[in-house]
This record gives C-alpha cells, sequence and structure tokens, in this order.
C-alpha cells in the first residue's frame, strides 16, 4: 500500500502560538483548522508513494540536505497570507519573516532530486508558508479577509535543526502526521 508523504520542517514548540493566531479568525464560518501541534512548513509534497522506493527516497533527501549547504538557523515565524488570493481563498497560511533564504535553498535541492527521481515538478513558486486553515465555503470570508488586512501577527522564533520526510494518513478527525526520518541540516 502507497505511502502519502511530503517533506517538512515542523514547528515543534510553537503549536499554542499557532493555536493563538488561529483564535483571531474565530467565528469565520467555513475555516477549517489545521491541528496547531502538527503545524509545519512543506518542502515538498511528494504524494502517494510505493514504500518500495523509501531506501532512496532517504538517500537523496539526506543528500539534497546536504547539498544545500544549509546550516542550523533561526527562524521567525509570521504574517498572514491566503492563497491563491485575498479575493479567493482556499488556503489561510503565516509566512516566514527570518529564514526564507535557507528555506528557498533546501526546498530547491530537495526539488532537483525528487524531480530527478520522477516525482512531479511543482506548479508553482516556492512560497515559505505555514497553513493555518483551509476554506471550505465563502461563509466567513469577510472576517477572514478583515483579519488578513488588519493583522500581522508574529508566531514565534525556532531553531531549525532538521528536514523531515513525513507520512500523512487521511482519517474522519483529519490528516495524522508521523516522522518517517529526520535530516539534520
Amino acid at each position: 500500500m502507497s505511502k502519502r508523504l511530503f517533506v517538512s520542517v515542523d514547528l515543534d514548540g510553537l503549536g499554542e502560538n499557532v493555536a493563538a493566531v488561529q483564535e483571531r479568525f474565530d467565528g469565520a464560518s467555513g475555516l477549517n483548522f489545521v491541528d496547531p501541534e502538527q503545524a509545519h512548513l512543506t518542502l515538498k509534497f511528494l504524494g502517494d508513494t510505493d514504500p518500495d522506493r523509501m531506501p532512496e527516497i532517504t538517500d537523496e533527501l539526506a543528500a539534497a540536505v546536504d547539498e544545500s549547504g544549509v546550516e542550523p538557523f533561526e527562524g521567525e515565524f509570521g504574517g498572514l497570507g491566503a492563497f491563491p488570493s485575498t479575493d479567493y481563498i482556499s488556503v489561510v497560511w503565516f509566512g516566514v519573516r527570518e529564514g526564507s533564504e535557507q528555506l528557498t535553498r533546501l526546498h530547491e535541492a530537495i526539488e532537483e532530486r525528487t524531480v530527478a527521481m520522477g516525482f512531479d515538478p511543482e506548479d508553482h513558486d516556492f512560497t515559505p508558508h505555514v497553513t493555518l486553515a483551509r476554506m471550505n465555503h465563502a461563509g466567513g470570508k469577510e472576517l477572514v479577509q478583515d483579519v488578513l488586512r488588519e493583522e500581522d501577527p508574529t508566531v514565534g522564533t525556532l531553531k531549525v535543526e532538521a528536514v523531515r520526510l513525513t507520512e500523512s494518513v487521511l482519517t474522519d478527525d483529519g490528516p495524522e502526521y508521523s516522522t518517517v526520518e529526520s535530516f539534520e541540516i
């Protein structure tokens, strides 16, 4: 059975801060919040993957993290945005104030190696972000737009020391994530 995989930087220890930012959207109909304890920044979504490929994937990811030349760094997370736009909101997110350059270098090295392995290339520019919520319908759109326009929260600072290969299992209560492998930077 295939595994649903992605490569991420996890925001360990920032769950309470993420939840506090989510509270700013209280009452916004149509928003489905992510579990703040599972907040992460996706560097590459691999999708459904044959488990037999795991040794190859972990070797390639270790090499990519190495090749990126990124050393452990302080990441500062904050600010708000929406994809694809504030007029048509599908995802509400917070961004990266410090550490974008390192995260982009990690993404590019991982992208190059995974595409060479046959994974689909990204179809949009990489924007380092952490998903706060997905919008299922536009009932609370105006409230969400007001918060996006008026607020600029700081989520927190984190020492980024590893990249993780994560498995996502879809359940009735939402996705559950588990670390398959961790790669120190």
